[in-house]
């Protein structure tokens, strides 16, 4: 699937306010916790990778989570801060310098 960098900010600003888009509640609130929680280490459910252990980012508050896909295309999402950003095939190891830079 291919997404322009606005459908994934659009798709970042949607986790980001829980799943809530023009006072409609898309994606249940009840999901959108699941996908936070982590069996493993920095991922939870589906596509979010957790900032838990600040192991990826470390300039990232640990609420922060990202979505990514191939070649690094990631959307950062930052309650805390009201960011999300979106960066599209930039090197893994950029990651934390991106974010770092915005914060």
């Amino acid at each position: 699937m291919m997404l322009s960098a606005y459908d994934q900010a659009t798709f970042g600003y949607l986790t980001m306010n829980s799943g809530m888009w023009n006072g409609e509640q898309l994606i249940p609130t009840s999901w959108i916790e699941k996908s936070k929680t982590s069996a493993n280490p920095g991922y939870g459910f589906m596509n979010y990778f957790l900032n838990c252990d600040q192991k990826d980012i470390p300039a990232a508050p640990i609420t922060a989570y990202s979505h990514i896909g191939a070649g690094t295309n990631m959307i950062y999402v930052d309650q805390e801060n009201e960011v999300v950003i979106v960066a599209r095939w930039i090197p893994g190891g950029d990651k934390n310098e991106l974010v770092r830079l915005v914060l």
